[in-house]
């Protein structure tokens, strides 16, 4: 919560997120970020958020945005730093944030696991619309209003098992992220509507190369259809499911801005 001095444990948060993003590119790019590497650092990720409530940056825009006329915490001056450097990172490495560093966003992740039937929209459009409009909510609601529409979904209740209407919420949205991929992420989440725009033109990213034999496979396995050669990566989570099920090595790459050939300028 807001305090008056600064947070050590948030700014070790941050730092730690900060250096693990530029960590996990060069794995990424070295071909070193593994099915189990992903999933140990989400594990790592849900347990430092039940332990310390961090970084909850979705959690700590509401709080801001719902503060804003009035003075604030060191603790959400600090989350406004954060996510200030988290978007630059995302304009050069992609959401590498969002995929493994958000407990929200990891919890779905691993709920998502589970083998049972998925559920995909037949317009990947719809969340990236709803979310801007739910995005605007949160904004308005904020500013005119100062209410934090995201304390209602239960982030931080769910986090510190504090059972409340907002714990049963989010328990409710981890249920339907069994079946549907990340709903709080892709409808709700407002810095997973920022996020969105930074990644679109980042600099390192999945890239299709030449060596593509336009099989389908990674557009079937990618939840948030954003595998096509085409596509912005925009709502891409860096899940590696279109590298795991991909059958010819060298098609799908984490890389800089591609020539014709596939190769890195």
């Amino acid at each position: 919560m807001p305090g008056p001095g600064p947070n050590t444990i948030q700014m070790v948060g941050i730092a730690y997120g900060i250096l693990f993003v530029i960590a996990g590119a060069l794995l990424w790019r070295s071909g070193r970020f593994s099915r189990t590497v992903r999933y140990a650092l989400l594990l790592v990720t849900i347990l430092l958020g039940f332990a310390i409530f961090s970084p909850m940056l979705p959690y700590m825009f509401g709080e801001l945005v719902a503060r804003a006329d009035s003075r604030v915490g060191a603790t959400l001056l600090g989350a406004t730093l954060g996510m200030v450097l988290f978007f630059l990172l995302t304009f050069l490495f992609g959401r590498h944030f969002c995929g493994y560093l958000c407990p929200v966003g990891a919890v779905q992740e691993v709920a998502y696991v589970v083998p049972v039937p998925k559920v995909r929209l037949p317009w990947k459009i719809l969340p990236v619309i709803v979310r801007a409009v739910v995005f605007l909510l949160i904004i308005g609601a904020g500013l005119v209003y100062s209410i934090s529409i995201l304390s209602y979904v239960g982030i931080r209740q769910f986090f510190t098992l504090t059972l409340s209407a907002g714990f049963l919420v989010f328990s409710c949205l981890l249920i339907i992220s069994v079946f549907f991929y990340r709903p709080f992420c892709r409808f709700i989440c407002p810095l997973g509507a920022i996020f969105h725009v930074f990644a679109i033109p980042s600099r390192w990213k999945i890239r299709r190369t030449d060596a593509c034999i336009e099989c389908g496979k990674c557009e079937n396995a990618c939840p948030t259809s954003e595998a096509g050669r085409e596509d912005t990566k925009g709502e891409c989570y860096l899940c590696g499911r279109c590298m795991d099920t991909c059958p010819v090595k060298g098609t799908l790459i984490y890389a800089g801005k591609t020539s014709k050939e596939g190769t890195e300028k």
